[in-house]
């Protein structure tokens, strides 16, 4: 199987929730030969977990399902982004397709509602196209620049714009300096993965930096929870300064325990004459800022360090 521009697909992963074996099996009959893989779940629970576990490309939820009914299960799936929005959701009914079950379907999430009487020829034809979206809005946003949780620069972003800004501080001989931002809330806690920072507190701290950074620079993650700014024109004190006024914005927030700053910066006064890559220089400041965790922090809000060393 290969895609719009010629790029070999996997086998698209197909998660079938139906209580009655016969019926899994007659489509496991069709889609096997079409190139799908095939994983079963028995109950509404089961697919649900399967579902989180496993991220398919493509879902058949039966109706009648012993614990609770295939339109509740993909109202879930829905509401709670236990899927991404891209992927397929069908449901089957074993009795009549009629127009009121297709509406109920439509209205919790499916993309389609199929009756009981199979077409082997259309079906996988109609999967196909469903399965051909969903992976291309997969790899495009692999290929994105922008975090998709927050809207920032991701890795790839980041150093995208960390360049272009670096270009344009050697050629106009500027200061350039990158710095790097962590979250803490109290004492030694630290936000280390996307479990500790809530999706709240990242969508507020992210609201935060963007309103209290400059239209100038470029703000991203660099990973869960940490911050990266690429500040154009911008010397050791100016990053300094930059860091105490994003970590007082993020300390106005009202959380309890307040949200303090741990930071670590590189700088240099003239890029034309510093010898090393702005990606190098992220690295330099996040080490920075995993050193800087530890110290006790200026002002209650922010403890902060430059880089000194080498990178081994």
């Amino acid at each position: 199987m290969t895609d719009r521009t010629g790029r070999a697909r996997r086998p698209p992963l197909t998660l079938i929730a139906n209580s009655q074996e016969w019926h899994s099996r007659s489509l496991e009959s069709i889609l096997g030969p079409h190139g799908y893989a095939v994983l079963r779940a028995y109950t509404g629970k089961q697919a649900i977990e399967r579902a989180r576990s496993s991220r398919p490309d493509l879902i058949i939820l039966d109706t009648d399902l012993p614990d609770r009914d295939g339109f509740d299960v993909c109202r879930e799936l829905r509401s709670e982004a236990i899927v991404s929005p891209a992927t397929p959701i069908l449901i089957t009914s074993p009795g009549h397709s009629s127009r009121q079950k297709r509406l109920e379907a439509l209205k919790a999430g499916a993309w389609d509602f199929i009756g009981s009487a199979l077409d082997g020829e259309e079906l996988p034809l109609r999967l196909d196209a469903y399965t051909r979206a969903k992976q291309e809005v997969d790899h495009a946003r692999e290929e994105s620049l922008l975090d998709e949780g927050t809207g920032l620069y991701n890795i790839r972003g980041l150093a995208r714009r960390a360049r272009e800004l670096g270009s344009q501080a050697f050629r106009h001989r500027e200061p350039f300096a990158c710095i790097v931002l962590t979250p803490m809330l109290g004492e030694g806690a630290m936000a280390d993965d996307a479990e500790s920072t809530s999706a709240e507190l990242l969508a507020s701290l992210t609201k935060v930096l963007r309103d209290s950074g400059r239209s100038c620079d470029a703000i991203g993650m660099l990973g869960p929870g940490e911050f990266a700014v690429v500040a154009h024109d911008t010397d050791e004190a100016g990053a300094i300064r930059l860091a105490q006024r994003l970590a007082q914005a993020a300390g106005s927030l009202g959380t309890e325990p307040r949200i303090r700053m741990a930071a670590g910066y590189d700088a240099v006064p003239d890029y034309h004459e510093a010898p090393i890559e702005p990606s190098d220089m992220l690295m330099r400041a996040s080490m920075a800022m995993r050193m800087s965790r530890s110290d006790v922090p200026g002002a209650d809000f922010l403890t902060i360090r430059k880089f000194e060393g080498q990178i081994s």
